[in-house]
């Protein structure tokens, strides 16, 4: 049984908008990072957006700083992510990922979701 699931994907034209939701299915986490990483067409899975248990401290890469926004309540399901000013090279498949390591790389996560995927296009 997959633990995460993502919601919220679709096409959209660029500059346009869509909200990301990540919840835990059959599976209490706890004191854990919670973060959002995409992968595009023969590249690498890369680091997106991520924030702590707490939701005081929120990471992000620097390609959307500014334009996407991750969020959730103290301790609580469904983590967000808001992305606003979509570019074409934002289409990826997006996957929620939980994990108590390195903020910044994969290796840093335990449980994946299977993904949800954004299409930006005119």
């Amino acid at each position: 049984q997959v633990p995460l699931m993502e919601s919220g994907g679709g096409l959209v034209q660029p500059g346009g908008s869509l909200r990301l939701s990540c919840v835990a299915s059959g599976r209490t986490f706890r004191n854990y990072r919670m973060a959002w990483f995409r992968q595009a067409p023969e590249k690498e899975r890369e680091f997106v957006a991520a924030i702590d248990w707490s939701g005081d401290n929120t990471y992000y890469a620097d390609s959307v700083k500014g334009r996407f926004t991750i969020s959730r309540a103290k301790a609580k399901y469904p983590v967000y992510l808001e992305m606003s000013s979509l570019k074409p090279e934002d289409t990826a498949a997006y996957y929620c990922a939980v994990g108590f390591g390195q903020v910044w790389t994969t290796s840093g996560y335990n449980y994946w979701g299977q993904g949800t995927q954004v299409t930006v296009s005119s």
